[in-house]
């Protein structure tokens, strides 16, 4: 969709970057949408890889059933969730905390053997200023790449586990106030360097500096080289977008063909406290 267009039920989509992502006007997403609502959103969610809605007065219970629209929503392993609705993960930084949840460039959970489709994330409580999120578009990435490049990787898997430390530290707050039966467990598996999206046919890259640990048959050593230019690539600024919460505002993006990086820019009192909540959608 271009700038600005109408789609069929006459919801406004606009692009927020020339990269990336796009918000969504005239929608109530705590009311039971039509069929042909939804598909307007899931086509503006594969068009722009990221949408936003603002000003949503929704509820956990609606906010579930929002997401459900889009296939079934999946448990996150290691922190639990509410407890009127546990598939809804609290990812709050409190104001005595230093360290972000998830605060590092990241697709989510790519240790699993089936990652998440997409994640969607409510806004509660937003600082006064900062706590942004960054985006980048792994289209791009892989797009903007030289041919001899894009023909080595295409060949290559790459291991990704739960455990890197730098990943992990963002975790442990989180961790300590509500752990689940697996917040020590260790999960690892392979995944294709360059993925192709199962909707859209476009390839991507599906390596992130939060979880990717090393090239399948190789050493962490032999692997740092290239896994450290790829992480620096597919997040240049000209592959990214970045979006500024307020309470009520909702993020969907694709967990297939994007990154994201919540901006840890705010500490200190009680209104630079950041408390959205999230969930992860399987297709």
């Amino acid at each position: 969709m271009v700038r600005g267009e109408m789609a069929s039920n006459s919801i406004e989509i606009r692009p927020i970057s020339g990269a990336l992502g796009a918000e969504i006007h005239g929608v109530d997403v705590s009311q039971d949408l039509p069929d042909h609502t939804i598909a307007d959103i899931r086509r503006a969610f594969l068009d722009h890889l990221v949408v936003f809605f603002h000003d949503q007065d929704i509820n956990s219970k609606q906010f579930l059933a929002f997401a459900r629209r889009f296939g079934t929503v999946i448990e996150y392993p290691f922190v639990k969730g509410l407890d009127e609705e546990p598939l809804i993960v609290p990812v709050v930084k409190l104001e005595h905390e230093k360290v972000n949840f998830g605060g590092i460039w990241h697709s989510d959970t790519t240790y699993l053997e089936t990652p998440p489709m997409g994640t969607m994330l409510v806004a509660r409580e937003v600082p006064p200023y900062g706590g942004d999120t960054l985006f980048a578009n792994q289209y791009l990435a892989y797009e903007m790449l030289s041919d001899g490049m894009k023909k080595m990787l295409d060949g290559l898997y790459a291991i990704s586990s739960s455990s890197k430390a730098e990943v992990s530290r963002t975790r442990e707050d989180r961790i300590k106030s509500s752990p689940t039966e697996h917040s020590r467990k260790e999960y690892a598996v392979e995944h294709p360097v360059v993925r192709t999206h199962p909707e859209t046919g476009r390839k991507g890259l599906y390596v992130n500096t939060a979880h990717t640990l090393r090239f399948k048959d190789m050493t962490e050593e032999e692997s740092k080289p290239l896994l450290d230019y790829l992480h620096q690539h597919q997040v240049r600024p000209e592959f990214t977008c970045r979006f500024s919460w307020r309470p009520g505002s909702i993020a969907f993006w694709d967990n297939r063909c994007a990154q994201h990086n919540p901006v840890n820019d705010y500490h200190g009192p009680r209104d630079a406290r950041r408390r959205p909540a999230a969930l992860t959608i399987r297709a």
